[in-house]
């Protein structure tokens, strides 16, 4: 089971801890409040197999490029969804599943950041991010359908 800490901005899998950045609006569920939502969750997919590190995904569709500092100022404020993409469903009915609740709907990853994208504190719109080194890692590790714990 993958656990991710808000409190402590981590994420644990297979005895192995990984600096992460969830939401900077901290916990929650509903719809369109840009919160990290809590809770039993499943990985619903897994997007970005064999793709190069860095590679930019928009709508989990590969563009084609890879980030670059020069990229990266090409799109001032932009959030960026890098490398892998492991994409969580909840599994709680009300609290994080179907209605306003529901986080898949939500599009809510754990994905790949810049590699100058600061870990170990809130900084993300709802998703977990993580350096591209270590969700390429945490990617190949887990299965489809890997249960995660997202605590507060």
């Amino acid at each position: 089971m993958i656990v991710i800490d808000l409190g402590k901005q981590d994420l644990t899998f297979q005895g192995k801890t990984y600096s992460v950045s969830t939401a900077k609006n901290g916990p929650g569920e509903k719809n369109g409040s840009l919160c990290t939502p809590r809770g039993r969750h499943i990985v619903r997919a897994k997007i970005g197999a064999g793709q190069p590190t860095g590679t930019v995904f928009v709508r989990r569709r590969p563009t084609g490029e890879v980030w670059t500092q020069e990229l990266h100022a090409k799109y001032p404020g932009r959030d960026w969804i890098l490398t892998r993409i492991l994409w969580l469903s909840g599994r709680e009915p009300g609290r994080n599943r179907l209605g306003d609740v529901d986080t898949m709907r939500r599009y809510i990853y754990i994905h790949g950041s810049p590699d100058s994208a600061e870990m170990g504190k809130p900084g993300s719109i709802g998703c977990v991010r993580m350096h591209n080194r270590d969700i390429v890692e945490l990617f190949d590790l887990v299965p489809p359908y890997a249960e995660v714990e997202i605590r507060a």
